[in-house]
């Protein structure tokens, strides 16, 4: 039966952890981990993050910012998760667990979490916003043009941040964690583009997506470059504190940018999304068929995609219908394009 040939969001969204992937619908979300006995785990939970239900998260500009808390948080989480199956067993507890454990009790975990997701963004912007800045601020003595600074600045924040993923993409475990990340992508570009969740058809799908997190991060970059441009204070201090202030607007303004990418498919939105599909090329890799069925698990831990698809495509999809119809459903391999999932 044809259906819309458009591919449409599904809702999905995720990212990868360590030897797995996370999958987030709604307020449901699963860790799919590979055991280092070669088992998949599957967690479900649900997380509603900070002010769920309030009006106020779902204003436009507004919501990017708490949108953003609540994905490091969420990532922090799994991370930590996924990471509890590497962990050496028999290694002691360390000073700092001792002294939370004591100090905070059945909250310890929590505390910690939040502890190192003050630390991550504060560590991210230090160096993706501040240190642009104070670099480009004492090349002032050499350049006087002082357009030609703040451009310089934003410059500088974008070969910094491209920097930054391409050394860290050397390191084995980020290589892993990168082809984890490409598995997540494929998985939900296979489900938008109507083909099958099954790992032929997902391992032949894009590894790249308009709504990742990476496409986000350099939507922020950019975004602040014309933001930060127009700012003429003359204290460093006063104008380093505005560009750390002036960082939730952004994230709020990039994340309407990006929803609106994820939703749309003109010219505009082609160009626009262009070089964070690019800088993908960096941080995702292509992952094996063992990735991907730890990905699929994710999804279908706590998504219907088989309903989505016969909502949307009109197809009734069974066992039958799979084998029936397993050259004829989005026989283009598409694997190399970048098509239009990280939340």
């Amino acid at each position: 039966m044809a259906g819309k040939k458009k591919s449409l969001s599904c809702g999905v969204g995720g990212q990868a952890v360590l030897e797995g992937v996370m999958m987030k619908h709604k307020d449901e979300y699963a860790i799919a981990v590979r055991k280092p006995d070669g088992e998949i785990e599957v967690e479900i939970d649900i997380f509603r993050g900070i002010l769920a239900g309030k009006a106020i998260k779902e204003f436009p500009f507004i919501r990017g910012v708490f949108n953003f808390i609540d994905s490091m948080v969420l990532g922090m989480k799994t991370i930590t998760y996924s990471a509890s199956f590497y962990e050496d067993e028999e290694a002691e507890a360390t000073a700092v667990d001792k002294v939370t454990d004591k100090v905070f009790k059945d909250k310890a975990e929590k505390v910690l979490l939040g502890l190192t997701t003050v630390f991550s963004v504060a560590l991210a912007l230090g160096i993706f916003v501040l240190l642009p800045f104070f670099i480009s601020n004492w090349m002032k003595s050499f350049i006087r043009n002082a357009s030609l600074v703040a451009i310089l600045e934003g410059v500088l924040r974008i070969v910094i941040f491209l920097a930054y993923v391409s050394v860290i993409s050397f390191m084995k475990d980020i290589k892993r964690l990168y082809s984890y990340h490409g598995a997540e992508h494929k998985c939900i570009n296979c489900i938008e583009k109507g083909r099958p969740l099954t790992v032929r058809d997902v391992m032949r799908s894009s590894r790249l997506h308009r709504r990742c997190g990476t496409s986000f991060m350099f939507f922020v970059i950019f975004i602040s470059i014309f933001i930060f441009f127009f700012i003429r204070v003359d204290n460093i201090w006063l104008k380093s504190l505005t560009r750390i202030a002036l960082m939730p607007v952004i994230a709020g303004i990039s994340y309407e940018v990006i929803r609106w990418a994820g939703r749309s498919d003109n010219f505009i939105v082609r160009i626009l999304s262009a070089p964070g599909m690019l800088i993908q090329r960096i941080t995702t890799r292509e992952p094996d068929e063992s990735m991907v069925e730890v990905a699929i698990r994710a999804v279908e831990a706590v998504f219907d995609w088989k309903a989505y698809q016969k909502e949307t495509f009109g197809y009734d999809i069974d066992e039958q219908w799979m084998n029936d119809h397993d050259d004829s459903i989005g026989s283009d391999d598409d694997s190399d394009i970048e098509s239009g999932a990280d939340q």
